[in-house]
């Protein structure tokens, strides 16, 4: 009997570790989101996850907090795994750090960061100046990241709506049909000056970019 206990316990102990918790400077984070301070990018919005290395999707996080000195703030965390933070200088200053409570090994997740719409930004129903607003933060944030290197920045030609179902196909009146959870609009379509209506309301509004 102790014979088999100590090898059950040994397995156990040779068990690889399944989640990890990483600790990561608020700076890190900072040096993005405070590239949308002006009120040409007020409705877009970085939100940060970890990319399982080799299967193309989001490591699961527990928990995200940032920790100061002082306190500790939760991060609310989405259903998709991704996280947005607070453009705080202040923070930046107080040297915080964002402890991230992975479900998976931390040498298996990369840093993802997305630009996206925020949340109130993202609706069932859009007027052709709404969609026209989104297509020029894009635009705006582009140009000003690309004031001194524009050769290097994608240009922004279109915009493109992702559904939380990633198999979902839908024809739409007028517009572009959803094919695999995405809606495409290009500038052909933008620029006919039309209104849209989705089949349901969707995850996020993203630009549709290229290099020119």
């Amino acid at each position: 009997m102790k014979k088999l206990l100590a090898l059950v316990f040994a397995a156990v102990i040779s068990q690889p570790v399944l989640a990890d918790i990483i600790d990561v400077e608020y700076s890190r984070f900072y040096s993005h989101v405070r590239k949308l301070g002006s009120d040409d990018t007020q409705a877009l919005q970085f939100a940060f996850g970890f990319l399982r290395v080799g299967e193309g999707r989001l490591c699961d996080i527990n928990t995200a907090t940032i920790v100061t000195d002082k306190q500790q703030m939760p991060l609310e965390v989405s259903p998709e795994n991704r996280f947005t933070v607070p453009t705080e200088k202040a923070l930046k200053m107080a040297e915080a750090f964002i402890r991230i409570d992975l479900a998976e090994r931390a040498n298996v997740c990369d840093m993802s960061v997305q630009l996206e719409t925020k949340p109130e930004f993202v609706k069932r129903e859009y007027t052709a100046e709404e969609l026209a607003m989104l297509l020029d933060n894009y635009r705006a944030f582009f140009n000003e990241m690309g004031s001194f290197l524009s050769f290097m920045m994608p240009s922004v030609e279109g915009l493109m709506i992702h559904f939380e179902d990633d198999e979902l196909d839908s024809l739409i009146k007028d517009a572009p049909a959803i094919n695999n959870g995405m809606l495409m609009l290009d500038m052909d379509w933008l620029n006919k000056g039309k209104g849209i209506e989705l089949p349901q309301k969707p995850l996020r509004v993203t630009a549709i970019a290229s290099k020119s």
